[in-house]
């Protein structure tokens, strides 16, 4: 069984932090939110969001959520699926526009259930970022970023960041708008959340909030003030100009981070949650969320952290399997996505049985010590999490 020893300052945040006023001006950002079918209740709040100008952390302040974005990129294409607007077991080349293939398995198609499983026999070898002025289809030639000796669909699970961009392509193709307006029509608007991808179409007010992330060792990371709008957001090549006035929908969603790029803050992040536990109510119908959580209970096999994972969507601390996957310790079996980059860990996870779960994020968290340390949650999430636990008893 998977077993952490918990760090010096991950104690400190189980036994309990400092008041605001008393907060180091280097303090992580922290944010945990709980939730349930009828309200959503911020639990801890607390750390510096801008080190420069000293401003603390609220409760719905947006953050990069990192692979969280995952899960909602996956809700948009569920919905589209159910507006039949895309086929998740269709060949994506019929919406690409282009023959999408493995180079050794010419004839075998890929289709978005592939895809959202990382089953698509895709790696990240050859890289995932493809910018701004550059080729996602092109990319997708390179033998690099295939899995060389089984086909998709039966190419071994492979987390795999380079199958985003290929996922919200074929929906802005299939659909004709962009990445960005999708998220906002599909999940954000229904729901009432502000949220956005690399910041395109958040607003001004919204932005003016967000979190600096941070490395543990004081770098900024990411989405400091100086590099928020009206600089550029995008991933660009070189000598290309950062406007998206001439982008065609389905030639290259990477510009939008669908890997990673969703900025939300926790309390909005949790009404995302929230809908889910309500089974769907103003995202998904039972039946697709029956069929989406569905897909990450069989067991993966070989699999140390990705023990059970569907369309975009992971299942925790599943009965009877042995995984690096204890958060809650509780024995209760939970649904979701973690995320990872930049010196942030997050988490979105909920029991659709007791309709509970929380959203979280914590900041400056130090990087894995290893090549070798590919799953597992931080001793600071874990104590974080029990810290949460513990006030939800308390309740």
């Amino acid at each position: 069984m998977f077993k952490r020893l918990v760090s010096g300052f991950a104690l400190g945040l189980l036994l309990g932090s400092c008041s605001p006023a008393e907060e180091s001006p280097t303090a992580p950002a922290i944010v945990v939110v709980a939730f349930d079918r009828e309200t959503i209740e911020p639990l801890i709040v607390e750390g510096i969001a801008d080190r420069k100008s000293g401003r603390f952390v609220e409760a719905n302040d947006p953050v990069r959520i990192a692979s969280i974005s995952k899960l909602i990129m996956a809700l948009a294409a569920i919905r589209l699926a159910e507006d039949g607007v895309v086929d998740l077991e269709a060949d994506v080349s019929e919406y690409l526009g282009y023959k999408l293939r493995s180079p050794g398995f010419p004839d075998t198609p890929v289709t978005l259930a592939q895809l959202l499983s990382h089953r698509a026999g895709l790696r990240d070898a050859a890289g995932y970022v493809i910018p701004l002025g550059e080729s996602l289809e092109d990319r997708l030639k390179d033998p690099e970023s295939w899995y060389a000796d089984t086909p998709p669909g039966e190419a071994p699970f492979e987390y795999a960041n380079i199958g985003s961009p290929v996922v919200a392509s074929v929906l802005e193709a299939a659909s004709g708008e962009r990445y960005n307006a999708l998220l906002e029509r599909l999940v954000f608007g229904p729901l009432e959340v502000e949220a956005c991808a690399n910041w395109i179409g958040c607003s001004p007010e919204m932005a003016a909030q967000a979190v600096t992330l941070y490395r543990d060792t004081g770098e900024i990371a990411r989405d400091d003030p100086a590099s928020l709008p009206p600089s550029c957001t995008l991933p660009v090549a070189d000598g290309v100009e950062c406007t998206l006035d001439d982008y065609v929908p389905g030639s290259n969603a990477s510009v939008f981070s669908p890997q990673g790029g969703v900025r939300i803050g926790m309390v909005d992040l949790a009404r995302i949650g929230q809908a889910l536990v309500q089974e769907g109510d103003g995202l998904l119908t039972e039946k697709s969320l029956t069929a989406m959580l569905g897909s990450a209970d069989p067991p993966i096999e070989g699999q140390e952290f990705f023990c059970g994972y569907g369309y975009h969507v992971q299942a925790l601390e599943t009965p009877e399997r042995e995984c690096m996957d204890p958060l809650f310790n509780d024995g209760i079996k939970r649904y979701g996505h973690a995320g990872e980059a930049y010196g942030l860990r997050s988490g979105l996870w909920f029991d659709p049985v007791s309709g509970t779960g929380i959203a979280y994020f914590i900041s400056a968290v130090p990087p894995r010590q290893s090549a070798e340390d590919e799953g597992g949650f931080d001793d600071s999430e874990l104590a974080l999490i029990a810290r949460a636990q513990k006030l939800l008893a308390e309740r």
